[in-house]
C-alpha cells in the first residue's frame, strides 16, 4: 500500500503550519497524543484531553528532560534493575459540567460520555506558534447546547511554564458551569503494553497544599534517584467577577479547586490556568516548593505567555527556516516542529542527551541510544551551541563508559547501547515478544558501534563549526578513549593477516548470534569494523594534528603515550571485512545463511516488517537467514560520501568499485524487512546517492513513519526523533552532497525528480547563508550583515561567495 495515500484528507494541509484532525476517534487519539505533544526542551506534555485519564484510549503523560528513577521488578523469579524516564504528576486535568441544580446528569464531561451529543471535536496544532487548540460543540442531554474552545502550550520563553485556556459559550440556555481544575500525582509509567509486568510507580512522599486566593500545588519525590518535584497550578476565571462558589479540595495525591460560575448566552467565560513546574536538580532557587510558588504568582495571564512563547518560536524558525513544496514539506515542518521543542536551547543548560523516542512517551525506557548520529548533523548547522552541549553528555559520562570497558577487561572507552542518568549500561536484560508472549534475552548491548557513533559526532561536529577549542579538549578525550577500546577488542589472525573484531552485534539487530550458537555474538561486522577503523583513523589524525602544547596536555591527561597512533593506524588500516558472492558480507558466515521466503510470509503475515516476533512465535529464529532488520552495511553509504567510502575502503587495503557498491545497495534492498523507521532514512538517503528509481518510495515512507504511524501502534509510544531529525538533513545535506572540510562547504547535489525545488537557511562556521536547489541550478546568498565569505567547493569548480551576494550556479545535466 502507498503510505502516502494513506493520510486522511483531514491531515493534509496546504500551508503547511496547522496539523489538524476533525472528529473523535478513541482508537486514534493515542497517535494523536503524540504527534500532539508540545514541549520546550525542559518539560514535555503529551496532547491527551485535559478532562481524560490514563486508559485504553487516552495517556496524559509529562516528562522532564533527563529525569529518570531506577525500580526493581521480578519476572519470571529473576530481580532486574531497571531505570526509565518519570512520568510526571499530571497538570492538565481539568473538567467541567451543568452545575447539577440545573437539572443537569450531574457527569463530567468526557468525549466517550455521550458520543451522540459531540457534534463537533477539532484539533489543531498550530506549528508556528506552538499552540494546541480543541474546538468541541456539546448538546447534552437535555438538548442544551454548549461550545468550548481550548488551546494550551508549554512556554519556549519560560521553561518552567505551561498554560491551558479553556473559553465557554452557551447557546440556548442560561444557568451556571462547574469547572474543576487539578493536579494529579496518581500516576505511574504505564504508557507501554510491553512493559506492564515491570514496576512502573516512581512517586512518593506526595502532598498537596494551596495559597489563597487561587493556587494549590502538588509536590512529591523519585523513590531512588531522589529528585524532588513541585508542580503549582494557578485557576482564574474571566471576565473577572466573584463566582458563585469555590473550594479547594486537597488530597495526599491530588490538588483541586472547584468554582461554580455563570454562564448564559453573550456571557461568554474564561478559565486560564498557569501551571509552574520545579525540581530539586533546578539551579539559581532555593528550593522546588517556594521557586514553583513564586513563578506561579508573578507569571502572566495567558496572552502574556503566548506572546512571549511565540517571539521564542519565531527565532527558532528563523534560524531552521526550510521550504519544500507541497505534502513533504507540511510534513517536514511537522518533523522539526518536534525537533525543535524537544531540543530547544533550553536543553543546552541541562544535562541530557538525544532521547530516541523525544520527550513524547515511554518508549525505550525515555533512553538515549546512537540516534544523536541522526540528529546532530543536522543541529550543526543551525544550532551547533546545542549540539556541543549534546555531545557533552556524552564526554560527562565518559568516566562511566571507562569502567565499562575496565569490568569487561578492555582498555578505553566502552559506551553504553541504552544510557540514561549516569551513563551505566541501561539496556534490558530480556524483553518482550508481544506476538508470543515470551521475555527474551536482549543481547543489543553488543552493539559497541554506539562508540563509533558519538565519535562520529565529535568529528562531523568539529568540521562544521571550527570548533578547537572543545576538539582539543572534550573532543579529543573521547576519540582517544574510543580508538583504544577499538584497538583493544581488535584481535589479530595470523591466518588471515588481518584484525578482527568478535562477539557482536551490528546495526541490523535481528543477528544476535549465528545459528545454535550457545554465545551471543557474531564476528566481523561490516559496518562495526570500517566504522572502527575510521575512527582509529581520525583519532590518529587529530592528534597529528594538534598543536604540540594541546597535544602534551592530552597526553598528561589520560596517559597518551607516543606509540599509540602508531598502533591506531595499523589495527584501522588492517580491520577484516568480509566479503561474498562479490558483495560486502553484514558479518563473517552471513552469505552461509538460508534464503527467506520472503513472499509466503508476506502472504501469510502481510506486514513483516518485525520478522523477527514472526519467527520467534513460531519457534524458529531470524539469526538463521539473511534478513536485516534495518540498513547495516547501507548504514557506510549514509554516514560517509560516495569518494569517503571508496578512500576509507583503500585505507584497509580493499577496493570498492561503483560497481561492488551498487550491487551491495541491490543485495540488501532485497533482504531487508524495514522494522525500524531509521531504514527507511537511510535506505531513502543511499539511493538518491546513487540516483536509484526507489529513493522516493523510501523518502515517503521515511516522512509516513510516525505522521501515519507506519509500524502499527509505536508512535503512540512516543515518536522517533531520530527519523524525523533524518528526514530533515536528507534534503539538507543527502539531495545537495553538502559537507563541511577544509572551512568550506562542499556540495555534489543529487535532486530527486519528484523533489527538485527546495530551500534552506543554514550556519557555517559561524556564517549564515541560505540555499535554494531549481531544476538545474543551485542558488546561494550570504546576507549582507555577514562578516566572512563562504568558500563552496562543486565537483567542477569552487566559488566564494561574499556578503551580500546571490551566486546562481548551473548544475550538469
Amino acid at each position: 500500500m502507498d503510505r502516502w495515500a494513506a493520510w486522511s484528507e483531514e491531515e493534509r494541509q496546504i500551508d503547511g503550519w496547522e496539523w489538524e484532525y476533525e472528529g473523535y476517534d478513541p482508537r486514534e487519539e493515542r497517535l494523536r497524543e503524540a504527534l500532539c505533544t508540545l514541549s520546550n526542551g525542559y518539560f514535555s506534555t503529551r496532547g491527551a484531553a485535559p478532562e481524560t485519564a490514563a486508559g485504553p484510549a487516552h495517556y496524559p503523560g509529562t516528562y522532564a528532560a533527563g529525569l529518570y528513577n531506577r525500580l526493581t521488578s521480578t519476572l519470571a523469579g529473576r530481580r532486574l534493575v531497571h531505570e526509565e524516564i518519570v512520568n510526571l504528576p499530571n497538570w492538565l486535568p481539568l473538567r467541567f459540567r451543568v452545575h447539577p441544580d440545573e437539572g443537569a446528569t450531574g457527569e463530567w464531561f468526557t468525549p466517550d460520555l455521550y458520543p451522540e451529543g459531540l457534534l463537533r471535536y477539532h484539533q489543531s496544532l498550530d506549528l508556528r506558534r506552538g499552540v494546541l487548540t480543541r474546538e468541541m460543540r456539546l448538546r447534552d442531554p437535555h438538548g442544551r447546547h454548549l461550545n468550548v474552545t481550548q488551546s494550551r502550550l508549554v512556554s519556549m520563553a519560560d521553561p518552567h511554564l505551561a498554560a491551558l485556556r479553556t473559553e465557554f459559550s452557551a447557546e440556548d440556555w442560561t444557568g451556571s458551569i462547574e469547572v474543576e481544575s487539578a493536579i494529579d500525582g496518581l500516576v505511574g509509567n504505564t504508557g507501554v503494553a510491553r512493559y506492564h509486568d515491570l514496576a512502573g510507580h516512581h512517586l512518593t512522599e506526595l502532598g498537596t497544599g494551596a495559597e489563597e486566593p487561587d493556587v494549590v500545588w502538588l509536590r512529591c519525590r523519585t523513590s531512588a534517584s531522589d529528585v524532588r518535584i513541585v508542580l503549582a497550578a494557578r485557576t482564574r476565571a474571566t471576565p473577572q467577577g466573584p463566582p458563585e462558589a469555590t473550594h479547594d479540595r486537597l488530597t495526599d495525591f491530588r490538588a483541586a479547586q472547584r468554582v461554580i460560575l455563570p454562564l448564559g448566552p453573550g456571557r461568554p467565560l474564561t478559565v486560564e490556568k498557569v501551571v509552574a513546574l520545579h525540581t530539586s536538580r533546578d539551579r539559581a532557587i532555593v528550593g522546588p516548593l517556594p521557586a514553583a510558588l513564586e513563578r506561579v504568582r508573578l507569571a502572566p495571564d495567558f496572552d502574556g505567555l503566548l506572546a512571549d512563547h511565540a517571539a521564542a518560536w519565531a527565532r527558532l524558525w528563523r534560524r531552521a527556516d526550510l521550504q519544500v513544496p507541497g505534502e513533504p514539506g507540511h510534513v517536514l515542518r511537522v518533523h522539526m516542529f518536534h525537533l525543535l521543542q524537544t531540543l530547544s536551547p533550553h536543553s543546552a543548560e541541562l544535562d541530557v542527551g538525544v532521547p530516541a523516542r523525544g520527550l513524547h512517551g515511554e518508549a525505550y525506557r525515555g533512553h538515549v541510544f546512537w540516534d544523536e548520529l541522526f540528529v546532530l548533523p543536522y543541529l550543526n548547522l543551525h544550532f551547533p551551541e546545542l549540539s556541543r552541549a549534546l555531545i557533552g553528555y556524552r564526554h560527562r559520562r565518559l568516566p562511566a563508559a571507562l569502567r565499562a570497558a575496565a569490568e569487561a577487561g578492555r582498555e578505553g572507552a566502552m559506551y553504553p547501547w541504552q544510557s540514561g542518568s549516569d551513563g551505566r549500561e541501561e539496556t534490558p536484560e530480556v524483553h518482550l515478544n508481544p506476538r508470543s508472549g515470551r521475555w527474551l534475552p536482549d543481547n543489543s548491548r553488543l552493539q559497541h558501534h554506539v562508540g563509533s557513533a558519538v565519535a562520529y559526532n565529535v568529528w562531523r561536529y568539529g568540521q562544521a563549526t571550527g570548533d578547537t577549542e572543545f576538539l582539543h579538549t572534550e573532543g579529543a578525550e573521547m576519540l582517544t578513549e574510543i580508538a583504544r577500546f577499538w584497538t583493544a577488542i581488535s584481535e589479530f589472525d595470523r591466518g588471515e593477516g588481518r584484525y578482527r573484531i568478535r562477539g557482536v552485534v551490528g546495526p541490523d539487530e535481528y543477528h544476535e548470534a549465528y545459528p545454535d550458537a550457545e554465545r551471543a555474538g557474531l564476528d566481523d561486522n561490516a559496518y562495526t569494523n570500517v566504522m572502527a577503523s575510521w575512527t582509529l583513523a581520525r583519532a590518529a589524525e587529530l592528534l597529528r594534528t594538534m598543536p604540540v602544547s594541546r597535544r602534551a596536555e592530552l597526553a598528561d591527561r589520560v596517559g597518551l603515550s607516543d606509540a599509540e597512533p602508531e598502533r591506531w593506524d595499523e589495527v584501522s588500516r588492517l580491520l577484516r571485512v568480509p566479503f561474498h558472492e562479490g558483495v560486502i558480507s553484514q558479518f563473517d558466515g552471513y552469505g552461509e545463511l538460508a534464503e527467506l521466503d520472503w513472499e509466503g510470509y508476506r502472504r501469510r503475515y502481510g506486514d513483516i516488517r518485525r520478522l523477527d516476533r514472526l519467527l520467534e512465535s513460531e519457534g524458529d529464529s531470524v539469526n538463521r537467514y539473511q534478513a536485516s532488520k534495518q540498513a547495516d552495511v547501507l548504514m557506510l553509504g549514509y554516514l560517509l560520501t560516495p569518494g569517503e567510502l571508496t578512500e576509507q575502503f583503500a585505507r584497509m587495503g580493499y577496493e570498492l568499485t561503483e560497481e561492488r557498491w551498487r550491487a551491495t545497495v541491490d543485495h540488501y534492498l532485497r533482504r531487508t524487512s524495514h522494522g525500524s523507521t531509521l531504514s527507511g532514512v537511510v535506505h531513502a538517503w543511499v539511493l538518491a546517492r546513487a540516483r536509484h528509481a526507489d529513493a522516493w518510495s523510501f523518502v515517503k515512507e521515511a516522512l509516513a513513519s510516525d505522521v501515519a504511524d507506519i509500524q502499527g501502534g509505536t508512535t503512540a509510544e512516543g515518536i522517533h526523533l531520530g527519523a524525523m531529525a533524518g528526514t530533515l538533513d536528507l534534503v539538507q545535506r543527502g539531495l545537495t552532497g553538502l559537507r563541511s572540510e577544509d572551512g568550506a562547504l562542499w556540495l555534489d547535489p543529487s535532486p530527486l525528480p519528484q523533489l527538485q525545488e527546495f530551500g534552506f537557511s543554514l550556519r557555517h562556521r559561524g556564517v549564515g547563508l541560505r540555499l535554494r536547489m531549481r531544476p538545474g541550478q543551485l542558488w546561494v546568498g550570504v546576507p549582507p550583515w555577514e562578516e566572512y565569505p563562504v568558500r563552496l567547493v562543486l565537483p567542477d569548480r569552487t566559488v566564494d561567495v561574499a556578503p551580500g551576494e546571490d551566486t546562481a550556479i548551473r548544475l550538469p545535466d
